[in-house]
């Protein structure tokens, strides 16, 4: 029967009876079918603990790329021509791409290169269709450029943090291409690990064998080095030399001897013009090695050494696949010959499980503070209720969470967070209102099925318009959109099965648990029905004082608005904070044309300087090129710079991070007039080149230089500003 009290003893309706109607329909099938109850949390924890196990965990949330990189490389044109010739066609080619939102350009001796930055509106469907236009555009503008210009080099910026990241540092005197043949190895180890979505080595040196000729005997045969070159070129064999054919079979064929020896070099044969035959071993001196000068070079605590980076796949479990990669490297390092050493920079699966234990060490706090709440406010059964429900929801929306690809990371917790203090209204209103018709002596599944009829519609709207103020953030587009989407999205689902199951398992659950004419809590006994009538007794004495002197009482609550309001000025105005980490970054730039050897040698002596102050325990930079980023909004959008360098920091501790920061800021920069420096702590948020930007458009390049540099004087002074750089500047010094 659909009217049994299965608690207690079922109370005659102080009011009169609603009818078999109330008891009966979808508002009470889940009080009245127990099994079902069971059922539905049954699923919804094993849905949600098999979501928790399979659940991607990562550190920060994944940040839509929408910059490229365009390289061309000039050879031996300046500046000028490489603007006129090389940047304005590829520029007036992409321009052509509707998505292209900023184009940036810097022309140097013999590069150029072009920033492509899309619309941050777009998806990520038509970001994929974007890039494949530039790309097309590029090809389109081939013809255009020089003869003696190579094929534009485009390159995705890199957003995000590498998930791991190692040094290979080889001892001094040893060969770098035997350090670089062996980063290569454990970079092929660690992209057969799986789960791994890429592996890149910093400071490799490339290898190439020189042709060193001797110009006098070259010219005793009457021979140029061109002739050389064109000889070698023919040697070469890198197609088919043809194909036989028979009635059966056809086969290809290849002529064997490919360029890739020193041997097989020095025994290609030249001809003189004299009709002597000679080898070009004869006329030169043919050597494997390293190639020079360096395209890039990387640190690791002052000592040449090669880093290997590695990134996990999106959605995946951090911790997983960093346990499998310490191993490949444990492996790795028994098989090292003497002379190298292998050594783990950076592991970000540390940073993100003390990341999230934190988090959800915040969130049972948060639960165990509403429950404390809720026992001294509503009576033990009823904050045994909400308790119940509290994982539920909880549990129901990770799987959904599991469901739509949305993994658990600092910002999707901070959302289940922040929806604890609202998905508990629908609980405890749902309780409370059954409570009360216990209280006035309905039936048990009289007063579940009223009081689900009566807050459905009240219960819904109040959901729908939360989900909506939280909908704009989960539609804000580009960075700041991924960023903070995922709270609104974690908000949203928890909003929406708190709803749900308020409307079934919490219902069904007051509607059993909750005693007869006392569910308001009238003649709760404990300590927690003494705590709730004291604290009544001093809220209803505060309430008295206030109505008796009202005046005193308005003075008294403007008290704490005001002073708010007076402390404005003093704090700190900033739209996302910064991070407590052991970590930060530091960017060096000289000036123009600087060699990569001497940006090399003032970064050994920024390291050296940085290494002997208390607090820093590892620094790595890569000099020549973006490094590693170790943080999700570090954008690693250099190449081809031997002017640039960057390094990555480790401390002591947050606290010393704090310390360090300021200081070597003005330190470096004194002691380095002629450097660029830039020591950056780790902040939230999308990236950003720099906190302030100013951006001038004009059609004369001198007129831009000119202002810029005046702008750049000016906004040089104020002394809360550590640096200014502007994009266009005076080109290198020239000869």
């Amino acid at each position: 029967m659909s009217g049994v009290d299965r608690t207690g003893a079922d109370a005659a309706p102080a009011g009169g009876r609603a009818g078999p109607a109330s008891e009966t329909g979808p508002a009470t099938l889940f009080y009245r079918e127990p099994r079902l109850v069971a059922l539905a949390a049954l699923v919804l924890i094993a849905a949600g603990a098999s979501a928790l196990l399979a659940l991607g965990r990562q550190e920060d949330p994944t940040i839509t790329n929408t910059l490229a990189t365009v390289t061309t490389l000039y050879p031996g044109a300046d500046p000028a021509r490489v603007e006129s010739l090389v940047t304005e066609p590829l520029e007036e080619a992409l321009q052509e791409v509707a998505e292209i939102d900023t184009l940036t350009s810097s022309s140097a001796a013999s590069v150029s290169i072009v920033q492509v930055e899309l619309d941050e509106t777009l998806s990520e469907d038509d970001i994929d269709a974007a890039w494949v236009d530039v790309r097309a555009a590029l090809e389109g503008a081939g013809p255009a450029l020089p003869a003696e210009a190579l094929a534009p080099e485009f390159v995705e910026a890199t957003i995000g943090a590498w998930s791991s990241i190692s040094a290979l540092v080889p001892a001094a005197g040893l060969d770098p291409a035997t350090a670089a043949r062996y980063a290569e190895v454990l970079a092929d180890d660690l992209r057969r690990v799986t789960g791994t979505d890429e592996v890149e080595l910093f400071g490799a040196p490339e290898e190439e064998i020189l042709v060193d000729v001797d110009v006098g005997r070259l010219a005793a045969m009457s021979l140029a080095p061109a002739d050389v070159a064109r000889a070698l070129g023919a040697a070469d064999a890198k197609v088919r030399a043809g194909a036989l054919r028979g009635e059966d079979r056809s086969l290809l064929i290849e002529i064997a001897g490919t360029l890739e020896t020193v041997e097989r070099i020095r025994s290609v044969p030249l001809q003189g013009a004299d009709g002597r035959v000679v080898r070009v071993g004869d006329v030169a001196r043919v050597s494997k090695g390293t190639r020079a000068p360096v395209a890039e070079a990387a640190l690791a605590d002052g000592r040449p050494a090669i880093l290997v980076a590695a990134r996990l796949g999106e959605g995946l479990q951090v911790d997983v696949w960093m346990a499998d990669v310490r191993g490949v490297m444990a492996r790795y390092a028994e098989r090292l010959p003497e002379g190298l050493e292998h050594e783990l920079v950076f592991d970000q699966s540390g940073y993100t499980i003390e990341r999230l234990t934190g988090v959800g060490t915040n969130m049972a706090i948060g639960v165990a503070l509403v429950i404390a709440v809720l026992l001294v406010t509503v009576g033990l059964r009823a904050a045994l209720i909400v308790a119940l429900v509290l994982p539920l929801v909880s549990l129901a929306s990770i799987a959904t969470m599991n469901l739509i690809g949305l993994p658990l990371h600092q910002m999707s917790l901070t959302g289940l967070i922040v929806a604890l203090g609202l998905l508990v209204d629908a609980a405890i209103v749902m309780t409370d209102e059954i409570g009360k018709r216990l209280a006035a002596g309905m039936r048990r599944a009289e007063a579940v099925g009223e009081s689900v009829r009566k807050l459905r519609a009240p219960l819904l709207a109040s959901t729908v318009t939360t989900v909506l103020s939280f909908v704009p953030l989960a539609l804000l587009p580009g960075g700041a959109g991924d960023f903070v989407g995922a709270i609104a999205i974690a908000v949203i689902t928890m909003l929406l099965w708190s709803f749900a199951i308020a409307m079934t398992i919490t219902a069904a659950l007051a509607g059993r648990l909750l005693p007869a004419g006392d569910a308001a809590g009238g003649g709760r006994t404990g300590l927690g029905a003494r705590l709730g009538r004291a604290i009544a007794r001093r809220f209803r004495a505060v309430l008295g004082l206030v109505v008796r002197y009202p005046g005193a009482a308005i003075a008294l609550s403007l008290v704490l608005p005001l002073t708010g309001f007076a402390s404005l000025p003093a704090l700190v105005q900033q739209f996302f904070p910064g991070v407590e980490r052991d970590q930060f970054h530091l960017e060096l730039e000289l000036g123009e044309g600087t060699t990569l050897a001497r940006t090399e040698a003032v970064a050994l002596e920024m390291d050296a300087l940085m290494r002997a102050r208390g607090g820093i325990e590892q620094v790595s930079w890569v000099i020549g090129r973006s490094a590693p980023a170790f943080y999700y909004n570090m954008v690693g959008d250099r190449e081809r710079a031997p002017a640039y360098a960057q390094a990555l920091v480790r401390t002591a501790s947050p606290k010393a991070t704090a310390r360090l920061v300021p200081v070597l800021q003005d330190e470096l920069a004194a002691r380095f007039p002629a450097a660029r420096v830039i020591v950056r702590d780790l902040v939230q948020g999308p990236p950003v080149p720099a906190p302030v930007e100013l951006r001038l458009v004009g059609p004369d390049l001198d007129v831009l230089t000119a202002l810029g540099e005046r702008y750049r004087r000016v906004l040089s002074g104020p002394d809360a500003i550590t640096v200014v750089r502007a994009s266009l500047e005076a080109g290198a010094p020239k000869l």
